[in-house]
């Protein structure tokens, strides 16, 4: 299991990129600690592949064009491939350590259009109403698969037949969150094509953040009106268009400042903030700290 303390992307998109992820085997195991990550949180992101998650120890919260849900120590959950989601941990004053399952449905369901894929697959991952299925103790049938996945991560791959035993134990997990997932599928639920719009404008403004991006210019890449944009980022991000460009200047800021030695001037024209004066002011508003202070923290911690 490969401990991780960031995340990585295709260039100018928010999907995540796998490095480790093989055909042959398309799963990964990761213990992701948290509080590790510069500001200690994931930016929203999606990606083609289930996440299937256990919480050690701490707190996080997922945010997703749903809501927000908290899962402290003992707690976990599925995300479905696809879904926008980003995560934060609660405190970054305790240990906080998230073990991860991601991998792509053929690992279960074999053959693309396979009996296994139709019944048990596809009626899971293509529901839009199923973006979290969250698993929390306290529940019986929830704590059975808890157990089962807390279990699954202590199957090493040194060990004779790894991968056939992993399969095996995701497959029963699967099997067990199909049965629980019955009641979210039953209720209605229609493909919400802002989920799709909102990746067009993100990625839009992934690459063009350097820049000054006008709500027109935004809106066309997403081929919306002005006032259908706003709709969608409040309706996915719960946030205006600005918010998220600004927020996003101030994310890249932040990874400049915790790994690399740039003057602060350089860095918030790069990040497209202007001048340092008022990069400074809208940093401090982000991260409660100046620039400077900012470097400091990170380049001196343990990471």
């Amino acid at each position: 299991m490969k401990n991780i303390h960031s995340i990585e992307f295709y260039t100018g998109s928010k999907e995540e990129l796998l490095p480790d992820f093989e055909k042959d085997f398309p799963y990964i195991a990761s213990r992701a600690e948290l509080d590790k990550y510069i500001g200690g949180y994931v930016p929203w992101h999606w990606h083609r592949t289930v996440e299937l998650f256990y919480m050690e120890s701490g707190s996080i919260e997922y945010d997703t064009p749903g809501g927000k849900i908290l899962f402290p120590a003992g707690s976990g959950g599925m995300i479905n491939p696809n879904v926008l989601h980003m995560t934060k941990a609660i405190s970054q004053r305790e240990k906080n350590i998230q073990l991860l399952h991601i991998f792509d449905v053929s690992l279960l369901a074999g053959e693309q259009g396979s009996r296994i894929e139709q019944k048990y697959i596809a009626p899971v991952i293509t529901a839009p109403q199923i973006e979290v299925i969250p698993l929390f103790p306290g529940n019986a049938e929830e704590e059975r698969i808890l157990k089962l996945l807390a279990a699954s991560f202590r199957l090493s791959s040194d060990e004779f037949g790894y991968e056939i035993k992993l399969r095996e134990a995701l497959t029963e997990i699967w099997l067990m969150l199909f049965e629980l997932s019955c009641s979210m599928r039953e209720k209605k639920g229609e493909h919400n094509k802002s989920n799709d719009k909102i990746k067009l404008m993100m990625i839009y403004i992934h690459e063009h953040y350097r820049e000054k991006i006008s709500i027109l210019e935004l809106a066309a890449a997403a081929y919306l009106s002005e006032r259908e944009c706003y709709r969608v980022f409040h309706d996915c991000l719960h946030m205006t268009p600005v918010e998220y460009i600004t927020t996003y200047r101030l994310q890249i800021a932040c990874q400049m400042l915790a790994k690399g030695q740039e003057p602060i001037t350089v860095i918030s024209h790069e990040c497209g903030l202007g001048s340092s004066s008022y990069f400074g002011k809208v940093f401090r508003e982000y991260a409660y700290c100046s620039p400077t202070e900012y470097r400091k923290k990170w380049q001196n911690s343990d990471m």
